[in-house]
């Protein structure tokens, strides 16, 4: 994270060369004096959050562009690659989205026509624009459950009304004198006070004691009139958490209006009086909104169900009271807050999944954390920000979340505040009821146009207005008038959701077909955890656990924790399938993740000698002899960058017949030799080097070539038209300057200047964009690297049940690829690749069939490779087996689906194989 403190503590140096990855804010970047030292870096790929707020407007033919626009800039012309993610790239405004979009590519678009062409056709290339409610399954069932707001109103009892109505008072007459006197700090630090008042008692309590001491501190040696500049309040909204607290706090402590010794001594006064208030408040066993909380608690039946649930607050005075009142609840907690760094963040994470029912956070907790596995928040207090409370919702509310998420906001009803924030979520439940969506928390600035939520709060706790004129003002704007701008800043007015299903699925089905199958790697973890003696257990719901992680896996190195993350003592809940993880909300482990990893590292330490000794195995079919080689191709095109990888694995024969695509996943269907090595002489790697180079790589490189090519057209078809219009403009005023003078009218000769050097830029920007679309469509081939070999010997079994025969199951293959065609379906022979099935049948409807063919000469029981059982288990109903008995004198084909839920298959360890016997049983029934 690169901030005042880190630049300041590398006086002299460039930071931003330094770090191979940096978070950092946009309102810090934009100063000028860190934007020239950013500008001499270059990045491989900036993300840009929040991106909106990068926004230039169009007036006639001036462009007005905000300091973070002109930072926006910057970040295009430094980055190969940028990303930009906003809930809200425009306000129905087309000539904003589409200077925006010119921070992407620098005139795409020429002029609004073009852009809302490229959203009609479909093809605009740099704008994705995705709704929560909009994404749906390939079954078309919702990605995300229903989210479920409700306000909770209570009402303050005695005394806390008590301490309200004098903090606020003296707020307010504080707030109003400091306005008066033109003494903005002040006034920003009371309202940071009213904040706290409305957080809870012992938040304002400690507040006002530290005010209190503070100001008695400056009266002692006369320094309380110094204000101590402007505070920005928009870098300091943004601003890491720790330190807005930290420059928070210290504004709340030292700012006063008073301009006399008798007003300071007076308001000290004031605030003794009201600490008074708040420790009465505060001998009171139980806050109203504290039981508020534990109603709600008891409504969603959490002790009970065991349901976890998720708390915000913005103080830490109050995340340690609740954290203090739910342990004396009987609740197990864990707490988040922005003075927690990385690490001890992903910690609380972490225990709040496995051991903690609730976390009590601060904003911090708002970002860069997934809590899909919890679906109950209560906003203990509602920030002033709109966005931080869509930011909290969102923690919840994301990918992968299994259950409808319920989040209750908690509103004092007879508080000022309160009444604005009631007020306006009375409406946006009416405008959800009739959008039939919650999207109205994302866009929530809609429903009071040209005016903040905390414009209308201070206006209530400052009396500028009556509580009636503000909640007449919120209720005024029509309903429909809202919901129409809540759909344009949605988008919904400007970008397509035409979604191509069929490319979609096609997509999916390759996706499936070449993806690292997760029962592989789970094999792998079970065997390295024997192999390490980890304690790893089964569950009983088909999960596993990790008791006790050993203290050597989890003593890492820097590196290791800075590009995976922290591994932990203990996981209770681990699962290798995406879904079976989502569904049961386990921890996913997949490459990357960190307890996968450090097994990785652990195994090839402890392996190292064994690794460099080679390896050697056996083919139970008594059918490979060779050498099995694992290789990893490269593509790069004009501007020498990486236009694809791929790993691939290369089967050689020992006697020099023809190489041959394999599945790598050959690997579970042999066997591993133990002992000696054979001794043989690796061979050269050339012979096989070529063969990837024209039979892989050339094929990858055609479907990567294809891609870019595609890209280009769209850019010919917007880029170099926009940039071909605008010459065109350009041409046309030069044309009407000359006119002009030639009619004897003075024309400046700085604006013909102007536009020659516009029309100059626009033809070089043009040539720049055509020289761009060739080296990216000039795709090379990189000479193949070996990345690892292994000996491949044939050893069939004994048993003849298990001995496959080449002409027999060569009948098999020309009797089910008949079937097919008979059927109406395309059938391609894939079984030399080893893929787990030995053909891929496509019907006209773009479905598939993976069909393992099994052929036997008389009949009895078939066996199957372990790589045939697990995709088979894998591909479900979309998997096939064809039987052919009596091959040899009389084929009688049958056909199976989903054989994995109907078939018992004994596995025979010894042979690396699974036997089945009850086959022709199913696929009888079926028949019937």
């Amino acid at each position: 994270m690169v901030d005042r403190a880190v630049i300041n503590a590398t006086w002299g140096r460039n930071v931003w060369h330094e770090e191979p990855q940096i978070i950092t804010s946009m309102d810090f970047a934009k100063q000028g004096e860190v934007m020239a030292a950013l500008g001499e870096t270059h990045w491989d790929l900036v993300i840009v959050d929040e991106a909106h707020k990068m926004a230039a407007y169009r007036y006639g033919e001036k462009t007005s562009k905000t300091e973070r626009y002109r930072f926006g800039e910057l970040l295009s012309r430094i980055s190969q690659y940028l990303v930009m993610l906003t809930a809200t790239p425009h306000r129905g405004d087309p000539q904003n989205f589409r200077l925006l979009l010119d921070l992407l590519q620098p005139g795409m678009f020429a002029n609004t026509d073009l852009l809302l062409e490229s959203v009609q056709d479909g093809d605009n290339p740099l704008f994705l624009r995705r709704l929560k409610e909009d994404l749906r399954d390939f079954e078309a069932r919702p990605l995300f459950p229903p989210r479920h707001v409700f306000t909770r109103p209570y009402r303050l009892n005695n005394e806390e009304k008590r301490l309200y109505n004098a903090v606020t008072e003296y707020v307010e007459k504080s707030y109003n004198k400091a306005l008066v006197s033109e003494k903005r700090n002040v006034a920003f630090a009371l309202l940071i006070l009213q904040r706290r008042l409305a957080s809870s008692v012992r938040a304002v309590r400690r507040s006002l004691e530290r005010r209190k001491e503070r100001l008695e501190q400056l009266l002692k040696i006369g320094q309380w009139l110094a204000e101590g500049g402007r505070v920005d309040e928009e870098m300091l909204e943004d601003a890491p958490e720790a330190e807005r607290l930290r420059q928070e706090e210290e504004l709340v402590e030292r700012l006063t209006a008073a301009e006399t010794r008798e007003e300071l001594e007076a308001e000290i006064q004031t605030l003794s009086e009201l600490v008074d208030l708040a420790r009465q408040a505060e001998r009171h066993e139980i806050e109203t909104k504290l039981a508020e909380l534990r109603k709600v608690m008891d409504d969603e039946h959490i002790k009970q169900r065991a349901e976890k649930l998720l708390i915000f607050t913005e103080s830490r005075e109050t995340l340690e009271y609740l954290n203090e009142k739910l342990r004396a609840w009987g609740y197990s907690v864990v707490t988040l807050h922005g003075a927690m760094n990385l690490d001890a963040r992903i910690r609380a994470e972490h225990e709040f999944r496995e051991k903690a029912q609730v976390m009590v956070s601060t904003e911090a907790g708002g970002e860069g954390i997934n809590l899909q596995f919890c679906s109950l928040m209560v906003n203990y207090d509602i920030p002033w920000n709109p966005n931080r409370l869509e930011q909290r919702m969102g923690r919840i509310h994301r990918y992968g979340q299994q259950k409808e998420v319920h989040i209750y906001n908690l509103v004092a009803a007879d508080t000022r505040e309160g009444m604005v924030l009631r007020a306006l979520f009375e409406k946006l439940e009416r405008i959800r009821q009739a959008m039939g969506s919650d999207r109205v928390f994302d866009v929530i600035g809609e429903v009071i146009p040209g005016r903040s939520l905390k414009d209308l709060i201070v206006e209530a706790i400052a009396r500028r207005r009556t509580m009636d004129e503000i909640v007449a003002e919120i209720q005024a704007i029509p309903d429909q008038n809202v919901l129409q701008r809540t759909r344009e800043a949605a988008l919904e007015a400007l970008a397509t959701r035409h979604v191509d299903l069929q490319r979609v699925l096609g997509e999916d089905r390759r996706a499936r077909e070449n993806r690292l199958v997760p029962e592989y790697i789970e094999r792998f973890f079970v065997q390295a955890c024997r192999k390490l003696e980890i304690p790893l257990e089964k569950r009983r719901d088909g999960l596993w656990r990790v008791s006790q992680l050993p203290y050597e896996l989890r003593q890492t190195s820097v590196q290791f924790k800075q590009r995976f993350g922290e591994v932990f003592r203990e996981y209770n809940k681990l699962a290798f399938d995406k879904k079976t993880a989502r569904n049961q909300e386990a921890v996913f482990i997949a490459p990357g993740h960190p307890l996968l990893e450090a097994v990785i590292e652990a195994v090839l330490a402890r392996c190292k000698g064994s690794l460099q000794g080679g390896a050697a195995f056996a083919d139970p079919d008594g059918r490979l002899d060779g050498w099995l080689w694992f290789l990893q191709g490269e593509l790069r095109d004009g501007n020498d960058q990486v236009a694809g990888r791929r790993v691939f694995a290369v089967f050689q024969p020992a006697d020099d017949g023809p190489m041959r695509l394999v599945s790598s996943a050959i690997l579970w269907d042999l066997k591993p030799l133990t002992g000696e090595m054979p001794a043989e002489t690796r061979p050269d790697p050339g012979p096989v080097t070529d063969f990837a180079a024209d039979h892989v790589l050339e094929a990858y490189r055609s479907e990567i070539l294809q891609e870019r090519q595609r890209e280009a057209a769209i850019k010919r078809k917007y880029g170099l038209r926009s940039l071909e219009q605008l010459i065109l403009d350009a041409q046309g005023r030069l044309i009407d300057y000359e006119t002009r003078r030639a009619k004897g009218e003075l024309e400046p000769e700085v604006e013909i200047t102007n536009e020659q050097r516009r029309k100059e830029e626009y033809e070089a920007r043009k040539r720049a964009l055509e020289e761009e679309i060739l080296r990216e469509t000039s795709l090379l081939l990189a000479t193949p690297e070996i990345l690892g070999v292994a000996r491949v010997v044939p050893k069939a079994p004994d048993d003849p049940r298990m001995r496959s025969d080449a002409e027999i199951e060569a009948i098999g293959m020309d009797v089910a690829m008949a079937y097919e065609r008979g059927q109406g379906r395309t059938p391609e022979d894939v079984s030399a690749q080893n893929v787990g099935y030995d053909i891929r049948s496509e019907a006209p409807d773009g479905t598939v069939r993976y069909i393992e063919v099994k052929a036997r000469a008389a009949t009895g029981a078939i066996v199957l490779t372990p790589n045939e059982w697990v995709m088979a288990q894998r591909l479900g109903a979309d998997y096939w087996l064809y039987v052919v008995e009596h091959a040899g004198t009389a084929p009688t084909l049958y056909t199976i689906q989903n054989p994995s839920a109907k078939l018992q298959a004994q596995e025979v360890v010894e042979i690396v194989r699974f036997v089945v016997n009850d086959w022709k049983k199913v696929a009888a029934h079926e028949e019937l």
